[in-house]
Order: structure tokens, then C-alpha cells, then sequence
């Protein structure tokens, strides 16, 4: 049985590569297909050869891959490719998607009521498109079943990652991961960008200290009169002036890094709950639970019983 991985001209090089050692290096036979078997360019312009058609990858498939980049657009138009992704994919045991590869599973209905994610930039394209597909913007990769879809680039080979250790147990992925110097792991459900890069960075020095203090010290005062009196500025300049370059108000920016901190402590630490809050600088559990609640619409003690990393 084989790790397939379907590729397509304007495919991610990574979308392919990445996923394609994390399997070798664990011993799967891996092989690469495209529509006709010749050979594609990816978007980057380096060329691979597929090892056959898409009719040459014979049953049984153990996992099949379909990749993205670029010239995803133009593959999903492609009838041949699209409908043996139909006729191969109940086949195979697991179905996976790097990128915007999601395109693809949705295109062939094999993301019909299902949770899928996709590159943060194309998940809104992919709810219009797919209105039948539950999009989730935020994780690394999500697991539906036996259909796992992942975000964008690097993020096929953490799912790579997650499959192996699904198959071969903790320390073969761990060992691969070492080799790789990857993370083993990021959780799926970490989010695909953090606080400070989903906003953007201010323009001027001072501020963008200020983003940095703001990570690097999420239990301090970050009210705006101290955020302010950091930067030399009155509390009302630097208000405007945070929103106008950052994209929002200093106290949701505080907010969000806060968020984003309890959650990696939620998911990576046995820290109690009320630990946790103290050292994000919520307070109080009940200060963090009521953010959580409003922000990720689940409390803290549940966000730890679904996301809690191995």
C-alpha cells in the first residue's frame, strides 16, 4: 500500500516535497502522479516527474494527497483529474489535502459536510465556493474522519507528521521530526498565524516595540495610559496612532496576544486554570473564561479537553 501524492503545473513545490520526505523517511513508498504523467512545474519553476498518470496509481491506496499552489484554479477545472479524485478517494484509506489542494477534495464532494481548512488567504473563497464544506480558517491541519486538510506550505508537513505518528507511534515521528528539524508537534488546532502577524506591524519604531513588549510581557500593565508612557506619547495620540497603523484598538490587540498565550499554555502545560490566567494576564479564571467564551465560544477546561497536545 502507498502514500499517493497528485500534483498539477502550478503545483506548491513544498505542497509535494514537504509531505513526500516526512513519508520516505518513514519508510512509506511514495508516489507521484499528475493527470496525463508527464511532468509538471511547480509554481516556483522547478520541474517533477511523476512516476505515472493518475490511472497508474493502482489500488489499493493507503493515503491520498492532493497538493496546491497556484495553478490550483486551473486543476480544478480539470474533469479528468476531479472525477477519479471521486472514484480513487473512497478507496483509500485516509484523504489528505495540502493548501489549497482543498479545492480539489471540494470540487469532487469529498468535503460535503465536513470540516476543512485551507491557506488562511482562499478559506473565505472556499465557503463561497463550497458552501457545503464547515471552513475553519484558523488551525494548522483538521481531521474529519478519514479526510484531513491542512494549511498552507509548511503546515503539510505537520499533518505528514501527525499521519506518521498516527501509523508508527510517537518516537518514529519524533525521530523523523529531529531529523527534519521540525516541531513535533504543532497541534492542528494551533492557529496558522499568530496575534501580531494577523494584524499588522506598525510603521513606526516606537509602536512596534510596544507589539513586541506586549508579547513578550502579557501579564504586565497593558493599559493604555502605561502602553502610551512607553512611548512617550499622550494616551490619545497613541491610541489613534495604534489603530490607524495596527488595524485596531491597543485593548483588543492586548486582548487577542493574551488569547493566543493561554491557549499555547492550555494545549502545552498541566498549569491549573487559574495559572494560566495569572500568567496571560487575565487576572482571574473567571476574567478568562468569560474571554474565551467570547472569543473562541468555548471555556477554558473545554478548550484543554479538546486541544490538549500529546
Amino acid at each position: 500500500m502507498a502514500v499517493v501524492i497528485v500534483a498539477f503545473d502550478g503545483v506548491q513545490s513544498l505542497d509535494v516535497t514537504g509531505p513526500a520526505e516526512v513519508f520516505a523517511k518513514a519508510g512509506e513508498t511514495v508516489r507521484l502522479v499528475s493527470a496525463s504523467g508527464r511532468p509538471v512545474r511547480t509554481s516556483s519553476g522547478l520541474v517533477l516527474v511523476p512516476d505515472g498518470d493518475l490511472w497508474s496509481a493502482a489500488p489499493p491506496i493507503d493515503t491520498l494527497v492532493v497538493a496546491g499552489g497556484e495553478g490550483t484554479p486551473d486543476a480544478v477545472r480539470d474533469r479528468r483529474l476531479v472525477e477519479w479524485l471521486g472514484h480513487a478517494a473512497p478507496g483509500a484509506r485516509r484523504v489528505a489535502s495540502v493548501c489549497s489542494g482543498a479545492f480539489l477534495l471540494a470540487e469532487a464532494g469529498l468535503l460535503d459536510g465536513r470540516r476543512a481548512t485551507t491557506h488562511w488567504t482562499v478559506c473565505h473563497l472556499l465557503a463561497q465556493l463550497y458552501p457545503a464544506v464547515d471552513v475553519d480558517p484558523d488551525p494548522i491541519f483538521v481531521r474529519d474522519g478519514n479526510v484531513w486538510t491542512s494549511a498552507g506550505v509548511t503546515a503539510g508537513m505537520d499533518l505528514a507528521l501527525a499521519l506518521v505518528e498516527e501509523d508508527h507511534g510517537r518516537e518514529r515521528a519524533l525521530a523523523i521530526a529531529r531529523e527534519l528539524v521540525l516541531f513535533l508537534r504543532r497541534p492542528g488546532n494551533q492557529a496558522q498565524f499568530s496575534a501580531q502577524l494577523a494584524n499588522q506591524v506598525a510603521e513606526r519604531d516606537a509602536l512596534r516595540d510596544v507589539q513586541r513588549w506586549i508579547a513578550d510581557h502579557p501579564a504586565a500593565d497593558l493599559s493604555v495610559e502605561a502602553l502610551a508612557a512607553r512611548t512617550g506619547m499622550s494616551v490619545r495620540h497613541f491610541a489613534r496612532s495604534f489603530r490607524s497603523e495596527v488595524g485596531i484598538t491597543p485593548g483588543r490587540y492586548v486582548e487577542a496576544v493574551r488569547v493566543e498565550c493561554a491557549r499555547r499554555r492550555l494545549e502545552e502545560t498541566d498549569e491549573s486554570i487559574e495559572a494560566v490566567a495569572a500568567a496571560c494576564g487575565f487576572g482571574t479564571a473567571e476574567t478568562m473564561r468569560r474571554t474565551f467564551l467570547r472569543t473562541l465560544h468555548v471555556p477554558p477546561a473545554e478548550y484543554r479537553r479538546r486541544f490538549r497536545a500529546a
